[in-house]
């Protein structure tokens, strides 16, 4: 399946949503947002997410790195203007899962994302397993199937 067949359409879809500002700085000379800002866009979804305060993930000592990026352009985005970003769990493995994200603008799905993420300990450096309390969160936050939502 490809990232478009997997991510739900709309924002209620992703268990996790924040939102963030478009700014004047993030257009290019065609007047709409650049396409690398659109790897922000998908960051902020994804720092919420994965340090939420109230829902911790990474235990003491371990930090998440991005192993892999994807992005589809759906629609243009412009100033002034506000992005919600979606975001839930498509995959879990072992020391790694991957999130499915929706960008959308009043209403309007902009972008879908999907990233690889692996926890990996502090010291070493290396990736680690995800414990039980991590698997049993991240499995709360998994996407239904578009169909459902």
């Amino acid at each position: 399946m490809t990232n478009a067949e997997i991510s739900p359409r709309l924002l209620e879809g992703y268990p996790h949503r924040t939102s963030a500002e478009i700014r004047y700085a993030d257009l290019d000379r065609q007047g709409h947002v650049n396409n690398a800002v659109f790897a922000t866009y998908s960051e902020i979804g994804r720092v919420a997410f994965m340090y939420d305060p109230d829902r911790p993930l990474a235990p003491p000592g371990t930090s998440f790195v991005i192993a892999r990026l994807v992005i589809d352009f759906r629609a243009e985005l412009f100033w002034p203007g506000t992005v919600e970003i979606g975001t839930g769990i498509l995959r879990i493995g072992r020391s790694s899962f991957t999130l499915a994200q929706g960008i959308f603008n009043k209403g309007r799905l902009a972008a879908t994302a999907e990233c690889t993420i692996v926890l990996v300990d502090g010291r070493t450096r290396r990736s680690t397993p995800l414990p039980p309390e991590t698997l049993a969160a991240l499995e709360r936050l998994r996407l239904l199937d578009p169909s459902q939502t």
